[in-house]
């Protein structure tokens, strides 16, 4: 595994995995229950489980993740995410531990809060914050070994005197055209096509406004 920080490691200690590989996946990739998504908006299953056809697929703007998000990575750290684990392991085809150690390597950031506002995303990291613009620069679609899709929708950072931002972030929260997310993973770095081949770190983010035990509910009701 390889860290991939942003440009300036003295400002953030940000942290990504850097898979170099081909974009197909294992089916392990991505290893969540694929059942219709629990929020406001009436997400088809077979969407959610990464079954579509291209032109289903719709642009979507930065506005889908407005708000404030809490990484998940503490709560797994602390134990609190134990009972996902648990609930994993009675209906999956690993032990608690592996789930757990699992999702270690997926859910693993220093970033522990983003706030969007507009095109502004500011990261929250080791005490320190910093904020950038970003724009849309399209999406992209990766075919996985278990036969399914996912899609990245891709943002890039606009402006000078930004370089310890990441150049890119990229959205997936199995959504494929507008709508308001509930949750997401995050990918972000210097170059574009090196981060649609990362497939084991995916930070993971849910609403700050949620505590441990109700991120814990939100993720067992998935």
């Amino acid at each position: 595994m390889k860290v991939l920080p942003f440009k300036s490691v003295s400002v953030f200690a940000f942290s990504a995995l850097l898979l170099a590989g081909a974009h197909y996946a294992s089916a392990d990739d991505h290893d969540h229950d694929h059942s219709p998504a629990h929020n406001d908006h009436d997400h088809n299953s077979d969407i959610y489980a990464g079954y579509f056809e291209d032109n289903q697929i719709k642009d979507r703007p930065l506005a889908d993740w407005e708000g404030d998000w809490q990484s998940v990575y503490p709560y797994l750290q602390d134990g609190t995410l134990d009972e996902v684990f648990k609930d994993k392991a009675e209906h999956g085809d690993k032990t608690a531990e592996e789930y757990k150690a699992y999702y270690d390597t997926g859910y693993q950031t220093d970033v522990e809060r983003i706030v969007i506002d507009g095109s502004n995303v500011t990261f929250f990291a080791n005490g320190d914050e910093m904020s950038g613009n970003y724009q849309y620069d399209g999406y992209e679609i990766l075919n996985y070994e278990a036969g399914n899709r996912g899609v990245r929708f891709i943002f890039e950072l606009e402006g000078e005197g930004t370089d310890d931002l990441p150049q890119y972030i990229q959205f997936s929260d199995h959504s494929i055209y507008p709508t308001d997310a509930d949750h997401y993973r995050l990918y972000w770095g210097n170059d574009r096509e090196a981060l649609l081949d990362e497939v084991t770190n995916w930070p993971t983010y849910y609403p700050s406004e949620l505590s441990g035990e109700e991120v814990v509910d939100e993720m067992l009701a998935h």
